[in-house]
């Protein structure tokens, strides 16, 4: 079944006070590593939305063949990117499934996410999700059929609200690592990114 990653990446990182797509990591900014972990998915096709600074970020980072999703609506939060996003994949894709994945989450693991899709294709259940022990995380797992109703979202809130309402299209798929952690403050900045090797 196609399958693309839709990366939401238009917040106006409010809290960090710089965009933090920008933030050096590694050899290449935070939003460009978020897209090279998606390119190590097993995954047809990834799409980036962009909001805030959308001109800067994309001048400054390297989206390779991704395709780009213009959000103007950024400021009313997630769930416009997911409007956005989701609209876009309607008219322009013809995948079946996409990964939704956090612009500002750079340690989630393929592994996970190919685990995640294994799992999601014997479910047969329209939403899967990874549980980190006990916390339910990212990224998720949708079928087109649900598009509809997570495009009805509205506000700074993303789909979990949905899924908890409606959990009898949920499959929760187990996983013993942590939780991947977002890049909000500038002690997250410190703490998560890559050391570089002296020398």
């Amino acid at each position: 079944m196609p399958t693309a990653a839709l990366i939401l990446a238009a917040g106006g990182s409010r809290r960090l006070g710089r965009p933090k797509q920008l933030e050096p990591w590694g050899d290449s900014t935070l939003l460009g590593r978020v897209v090279s972990v998606a390119r190590e998915m097993p995954v047809d096709e990834i799409w980036v939305v962009v909001g805030a600074e959308s001109e800067k970020i994309l001048a400054e980072t390297d989206l390779g063949d991704a395709g780009v999703i213009e959000n103007p609506e950024w400021e009313e939060g997630i769930a416009s990117s997911l409007r956005v996003g989701l609209d876009a994949l309607t008219r322009l894709s013809r995948v079946e499934r996409v990964v939704i994945m956090m612009g500002d989450q750079p340690d989630v693991s393929p592994e996970v996410v190919e685990r995640l899709l294994e799992e999601h294709k014997r479910a047969k259940r329209p939403v899967s999700i990874p549980k980190y022990r006990y916390t339910l995380g990212n990224p998720v797992v949708v079928d087109r059929s649900l598009w509809s109703r997570v495009m009805s979202l509205e506000g700074d809130e993303g789909a979990m609200r949905l899924w908890r309402a409606h959990p009898e299209w949920v499959n929760e798929v187990w996983f013993p690592e942590q939780p991947p952690r977002d890049v909000d403050t500038e002690a997250d900045v410190v703490e998560l990114r890559p050391r570089h090797p002296a020398g």
